[in-house]
């Protein structure tokens, strides 16, 4: 574990030795020797690829037989580490934030045929194949981001994803326990901004938004080119003819042309030592149009009507890109 100078109200190693003896009493069976592989796998100057490499390393002083009975009988409470990650210093952006980012890492077992719960996972650059379906476990990360241009950042939770689950209801559930726990353990206060959480493409923004909406936080999701968006409809025009209101104004297709795009309620321009010209544009108070089925079958009952998810659209883009290739 690391922990940053700047984070810290106390001493970084005091910190630091209070996060180890509070992981030891996490162990609930065979602690001694799983404590010590642990401290293997941190400190190892290679990649481990096997777990018998571990019992050469300084840090395990047991025999190699002990490292297979941690693995095989040892036991962890995870409730409480956790919570014990809670407890640990949390990064804030600059203005007091705390920034959250999920993710999901595949650890991929193509040749673990006995492995059980195992899912296809779409790598790109794996071998000859430029994306492909691998048989591997998933697993959903959620981490404090440090503010500015840093690769540091505090894990809080890891889950994996079962066959079966719904990834965007084990992400709302985990972003829900992560925020409580860290309510509980004071680093976030009713008066307090609300939480960032940062999202990558995949994600159903839309349908996050609304199993979190009783939750002070924002999401930021990029969103893929092929998304539809709508306005709302303004003042409800009523007809002789009859009908109700609608429900959608104009229409914001990502992949049509510009010009067929309402005009956006914000936009900026600087210049960037990076990326050249960036131009950024906003729309407000756009949502899209939820059809019933998929998870929209059983989430809303069917007798009431599809709930309108308002949200901001946010457009950026630069010149040119570092590594040359098309922005």
């Amino acid at each position: 574990m690391s922990i940053a100078t700047c984070l810290c109200d106390v001493e970084p190693n005091a910190a630091l030795a209070r996060f180890r003896r509070g992981y030891h009493d996490c162990l609930y069976r065979r602690a001694d020797a799983l404590f010590e592989l642990t401290d293997a796998v941190l400190c190892s100057p290679t990649p481990v690829r096997s777990l018998v490499e571990l019992a050469l390393e300084p840090e395990f002083q047991r025999s190699h037989g002990a490292l297979y009975d941690a693995v095989n009988t040892g036991w962890m409470e995870f409730t409480r580490l956790r919570h014990l990650l809670a407890t640990t210093p949390v990064p804030r952006s600059a203005e007091g934030r705390i920034v959250l980012a999920v993710d999901v890492t595949c650890w991929l077992r193509p040749d673990a045929d006995t492995s059980p719960e195992r899912r296809f996972c779409h790598v790109s650059g794996y071998g000859t194949a430029s994306g492909a379906n691998v048989p591997g476990w998933p697993y959903s990360f959620l981490a404090a981001l440090e503010p500015g241009r840093s690769s540091w950042t505090a894990i809080l939770d890891a889950q994996r994803v079962a066959p079966g689950d719904d990834a965007t209801e084990l992400t709302a559930d985990q972003i829900r326990e992560t925020l409580a726990r860290l309510i509980r353990t004071g680093h976030r206060h009713e008066d307090d901004p609300d939480v960032l959480v940062v999202l990558d493409a995949g994600y159903d923004a839309t349908r996050l938004a609304w199993l979190l909406a009783d939750l002070p936080v924002e999401l930021v999701v990029r969103v893929r080119s092929d998304r539809v968006y709508y306005t709302d409809p303004g003042a409800p025009v009523y007809r002789r003819q009859g009908g109700r209101p609608a429900r959608h104004g104009r229409r914001l297709a990502l992949s049509a042309d510009q010009d067929t795009w309402p005009a956006s309620e914000h936009r900026t321009v600087n210049d960037t030592r990076r990326y050249g010209r960036a131009e950024t544009r906003s729309w407000d108070r756009m949502h899209q149009q939820l059809q019933r089925h998929g998870p929209w079958a059983t989430d809303v009952h069917p007798d009431e009507e599809l709930p309108v998810v308002h949200g901001t659209v946010i457009r950026l883009t630069v010149a040119h890109l570092p590594s040359e290739r098309t922005p």
